[in-house]
């Protein structure tokens, strides 16, 4: 049996923006993402979500909707990631840097897929459209994708 740490990831947007944030330390440092992390036990996806933007970004999310269910494998490593990817254009506050992350509005033309997760490039373009997918990665390492599945979805199902 293999062990699951349930993660949220949030992107805030604007008509042709995307908020990210820059990775000080940890897991995925150096890489651009969206803000999110693990859910804390007590607490629902959708609050751990809005918790983690909070912290990393500063900026107060309003009507999250979930898009995306992504399952991360890693060779070698038993726990498998599953991670619950939101999207809002509705925020409060303004983006600042904490101890965690720094972030920066990008166009959406303009991503910087290269400082980005390898499988990145092949779900965004279904985020940016507004829609819903579903899909699984193995890696070997943090870069190599062995294998993976991705699906636009009319609906996530768990």
């Amino acid at each position: 049996m293999v062990a699951k740490k349930v993660l949220s990831l949030v992107f805030v947007r604007d008509a042709s923006r995307i908020l990210l944030g820059l990775k000080k330390r940890g897991f995925g440092q150096g890489w651009w993402n969206g803000f999110g992390g693990k859910v804390e036990p007590g607490e629902t996806i959708h609050e751990g979500a809005l918790r983690e933007l909070k912290e990393e970004a500063g900026v107060t999310g309003h009507e999250l909707q979930e898009v995306g269910l992504l399952k991360f494998e890693f060779v070698g490593d038993p726990v498998l990631l599953e991670v619950h990817v939101f999207s809002t254009t509705k925020y409060t506050g303004q983006p600042s840097e904490s101890e965690e992350m720094k972030p920066r509005w990008f166009d959406v033309d303009d991503l910087p897929f290269s400082q980005m997760w390898a499988d990145d490039s092949l779900w965004f373009p279904l985020l940016l459209k507004g829609s819903k997918f579903s899909g699984y990665f193995l890696f070997k390492g943090h870069h190599e994708i062995l294998k993976y599945t991705l699906d636009e979805v009319e609906r996530l199902e768990y």
